[in-house]
């Protein structure tokens, strides 16, 4: 079907990830059927913003009754900062795979969804490339974390350590 719907007109361009959502959610809605979308490319192709659209596109066209929709999307920044990393090619790399099952009710409407990651790139813990970073967690801690926190924790800043600060790389302008 996404085929058949990339090819009108005189231009081949790819489809569009709403295009995408919509021709999957379609297939829930109209023909009944389990679908699934897989998001592929090279580093810096945009897969992590592309699957944001096509969920965010789900949570507008289906929407729920109880809100879940709205909690799937809040997941992702905290997937976000416990998975993705700055790299020479994109400040936010996803440095994991992961898995979005979205369940519909009866009714078409969000019902549950589960997120299952794998994959997680676990060298970048203790060894980055010049000018890379380790996870976004680590960063945001020592940026965000109150006087109270910092002193629970014995927190210093990001610079302070070995592991965060050996690549050269310790601020992404602009984050």
């Amino acid at each position: 079907k996404i085929h058949e719907y990339s090819h009108r007109g005189a231009s081949e361009l790819p489809p569009h990830v709403y295009m995408v959502a919509d021709t999957a959610y379609r297939g829930v809605l109209f023909d009944r059927k389990d679908q699934g979308v897989i998001v592929s490319g090279e580093s810096g192709s945009g897969k992590t913003e592309a699957t944001k659209l096509a969920l965010g596109y789900l949570a507008a066209v289906a929407g729920s009754t109880s809100g879940v929709e709205q909690r799937i999307l809040q997941a992702n920044p905290i997937l976000e900062a416990f998975g993705n990393a700055k790299t020479i090619r994109n400040n936010n790399s996803s440095r994991f795979g992961k898995l979005v099952e979205v369940r519909f009710d009866g009714a078409t409407r969000i019902a549950s969804s589960r997120i299952q990651n794998y994959l997680l790139e676990k060298s970048r813990l203790v060894q980055q490339s010049h000018d890379e970073r380790n996870y976004h967690i680590f960063y945001m801690l020592c940026a965000g974390a109150d006087d109270a926190l910092r002193a629970r924790l014995g927190l210093g800043q990001a610079q302070d350590y070995d592991l965060l600060n050996r690549s050269g790389c310790v601020a992404i302008p602009g984050v």
